[in-house]
């Protein structure tokens, strides 16, 4: 769990022969979890095991996979006709802290080895629809198709996080088979973010062996290393962003390459519930789920309303995604420019909601919670709207007359699958037709576009 292994049994833990650590290199090594400004040193020479069983141990692995279908096993006999559970994470954020890879010698005679064919076979058969970021650092070291591993992706520290991945990624790939042995549910692994070095910092920086405390969770499913995950552990069905921070570019470095976006921690409040509707509605995610979703003392009232939302919208979300039918803005606040986003015939400009006040009243003052809407084009100029603290304008995006106005407004709910109007929209509702608003109540409009010059 978080780079680290602290849930193994005790007898795992006293029996380090059988079941190796991952190792340091010796300098000043960092205590997990601590800003740098906060870490208490220790000067050690020579390599420092560390809490973290080691994925170069056939035991460890072996026993994981053992315990992971026990698991499985006892899960299919308890639940194998409700389906209570529907997925499964692997271990949490796995990876390893404090160093650029481990540095035990079954790890450094590894490293010091050549790049495994099926590795290298994989590289090869998809060399055109690599990962950006990853297929400049193989292009970088002149796209070998063999070698030590330092020879094929370079001397930095990408070479040691590609060599940690491909390593995790066999590890988990092992225990995810044995568990779909046993149950065979969609399995998931997610991945610590932030971090401070990157594969492509590491390919600028040049040489280095890495310092204590720059990487976190190195050779975890990282957004650039997708590849080599893929490559070592096919048998993991989605790797999946921890995203509490930069939320929208997260989003958009998982949803490529054929990786389903599934978000399996992030925040809740208000800004949880904006970014559940950004991620469903522009990145075609499959789930959302919020971090301490059961801590709070008070309900979370906006989390629940954008849930209730998505539910609602369920049917029509899978039946749109991915076709150019469906779409989200999300914006962080009243500064944030307006966004322009294409969907079916019509591109719409979302700018945020600028809360109405009387003549001569000033502006309220205080934070404003974050907004965010999702559209859905079910026909050539009808729409479903669902959010909040925006306002919509639109322009035609296909021949014919150049203007667009709001033809009707409705409000309403989908009730057993069959949408039920409620109130119509107009007047000041609509800022006499010009724009969809969308109040600070997030609720479903349903609305129609006509087009004239």
């Amino acid at each position: 769990k978080n780079g680290m292994s602290s849930y193994p049994p005790a007898w795992v833990k006293r029996d380090f022969e059988r079941f190796p650590r991952a190792q340091l290199v010796g300098g000043e090594i960092p205590w997990p979890f601590l800003t740098i400004s906060e870490v208490p040193r220790t000067r050690v020479t020579g390599s420092l095991s560390i809490e973290l069983l080691s994925p170069f141990s056939d035991a460890n692995r072996d026993a994981d996979a053992r315990a992971f279908a026990a698991l499985m096993r006892h899960l299919k006999a308890v639940d194998g006709r409700k389906h209570t559970v529907i997925m499964i994470q692997i271990e949490n954020e796995v990876g390893m802290q404090g160093d650029s890879r481990d540095r035990s010698p079954v790890a450094k005679k590894a490293f010091a080895g050549p790049v495994p064919k099926e590795l290298m076979d994989y590289l090869q058969q998809h060399k055109d629809t690599l990962i950006p970021e990853f297929r400049r650092v193989w292009e970088a070291a002149g796209f070998k198709t063999s070698g030590t591993w330092e020879e094929v992706f370079g001397q930095n520290t990408a070479a040691d996080e590609i060599f940690m991945a491909w390593h995790f990624a066999r590890y988990v790939g092992r225990v995810a088979e044995a568990g779909k042995a046993e149950y065979p549910l969609p399995m998931f692994v997610n991945a610590a973010l932030p971090r401070t070095s990157t594969i492509a910092d590491a390919v600028a920086k040049g040489p280095q062996t890495g310092k204590a405390g720059e990487f976190f969770a190195v050779g975890g499913p990282m957004d650039d290393v997708m590849d080599v995950w893929r490559a070592g552990g096919a048998q993991v069905d989605m790797l999946s962003p921890d995203a509490y921070n930069d939320f929208v570019d997260w989003c958009v470095k998982y949803d490529r390459s054929g990786n389903p976006l599934f978000i399996p921690e992030s925040r809740g409040g208000s800004e949880g519930a904006a970014r559940m509707l950004y991620a469903f509605g522009r990145h075609n995610a499959i789930g959302y789920s919020p971090m301490g979703i059961e801590r709070p003392a008070a309900p979370d009232n906006d989390l629940t309303m954008s849930y209730d939302l998505i539910m609602q919208l369920a049917p029509l979300i899978s039946e749109h995604q991915g076709n150019g039918t469906m779409s989200a803005v999300m914006l962080r606040g009243p500064t944030d420019p307006p966004q322009k986003v294409r969907v079916g015939n019509y591109t719409l400009e979302v700018a945020f909601l600028s809360p109405r006040r009387a003549a001569g009243q000033p502006s309220p003052q205080g934070t404003r919670p974050p907004a965010a809407a999702l559209f859905i084009a079910t026909g050539p100029d009808e729409y479903f709207a669902a959010g909040s603290g925006v306002t919509v304008s639109f322009s035609p995006n296909t021949p014919g007359p150049p203007l667009a106005g709001l033809a009707s407004v409705e409000e309403g709910s989908f009730v057993n699958g069959r949408w039920v109007p409620g109130r119509g929209l107009a007047g000041d509702d609509s800022d006499e037709g010009l724009y969809l608003i969308m109040g600070s109540k997030k609720g479903i409009q349903y609305f129609t576009l006509y087009r004239y010059r």
